[in-house]
């Protein structure tokens, strides 16, 4: 049966030039039948270079929305239109107002999961794997860190020459677990080593072996002489590199590590959008889509020096 849609999704993706998109956290199901896999922001620069004129982001809406910010071209797609960010819709431009009121002397650095129209009100995005090395990289001393507090904190942590200021923001997914998680599975599995997502706090970050990026975790553990394993970030990571990597163990940090928007999407949203019987269009007016391109390409000078 899985097949079978899986089949129907590769036969209409090629008749209706479609590229799709799939974040790491998506099923695995999902990735077999995706163009491209990664992080938010590498997935949106594979869009910028695809030659389709269609794109579906098999994600959660903010991703979506940085594709449309770099492919104004194109048609952007979300399969399940439900699928949002907790953590993105935590903080409003009203909100940012007032904190940059508060910290009239601080550069503004938004962190990629935030939605289109706060970016516009920022200097600099980054990823969680580049934010220490722009920040570094800014002139800026004062810094404004919007809108995850852990994120916010282990950048502050690698960067002592910064003033960063965080707020109160969090993926409550990576937020939930404590360094007790990690000590029970870690008595579970004494000879794994432990692979976490800066999202989480910094007690779960301090007992780790490994801190990155989903896709720096799933590299590091791929390429790493170790065998076993405990997966600090969502659970979906766990499925994908013990089909990877079938020679190693892999544990996730908590049964309940579950982004439950990532999980939104399934292969029938995926089919019924190519369909054209669900999913939403992203559309953005082009003064915001260009006001929030500006800490977008801020990130990719800085980035690259």
């Amino acid at each position: 049966m899985i097949k079978d849609i899986q089949e129907q999704i590769l036969k209409l993706k090629k008749e209706h030039d479609v590229c799709i998109l799939a974040h790491c956290y998506q099923t695995h199901d999902i990735l077999e039948v995706a163009d491209y896999i990664g992080d938010s922001f590498g997935l949106a620069q594979q869009a910028a270079k695809a030659a389709n004129k269609v794109v579906m982001m098999c994600g959660v809406r903010f991703m979506a929305e940085t594709v449309k910010i770099l492919c104004p071209e194109k048609t952007v797609l979300l399969p399940e239109p439900d699928a949002g960010c907790p953590m993105a819709e935590q903080l409003d431009t009203e909100m940012l107002a007032r904190l940059k009121a508060e910290y009239p002397y601080h550069a503004v650095v938004a962190y990629i999961n935030t939605t289109a129209e706060l970016k516009t009100q920022c200097d600099v995005c980054v990823t969680s794997s580049s934010a220490v090395k722009i920040i570094r990289n800014m002139l800026e001393d004062k810094i404004l860190f919007i809108p995850d507090r852990n994120l916010g904190g282990y950048i502050k942590a690698q960067c002592p020459e910064k003033s960063i200021v965080t707020v109160k923001g969090c993926c409550p997914t990576h937020a939930r677990f404590t360094a007790k998680d990690v000590e029970r599975a870690k008595e579970a599995h004494p000879n794994a080593f432990v692979l976490v997502h800066p999202e989480c706090g910094a007690d779960v970050v301090e007992k780790a072996d490994f801190v990155g990026s989903t896709t720096e975790i799933m590299s590091y553990a791929k390429k790493s002489d170790r065998t076993e394993f405990i997966i600090g970030t969502e659970n979906s990571i766990v499925q994908h590199l013990g089909i990877d990597c079938p020679e190693k163990r892999f544990y996730p940090l908590s049964k309940d590590f579950i982004c439950s928007n990532m999980q939104l999407t399934k292969l029938g949203s995926v089919l019924r959008c190519l369909q054209g019987k669900g999913g939403e269009e992203i559309v953005l007016d082009e003064q915001t889509r260009l006001a929030a391109k500006k800490s977008i390409d801020r990130m990719l000078e800085l980035g690259n020096d």
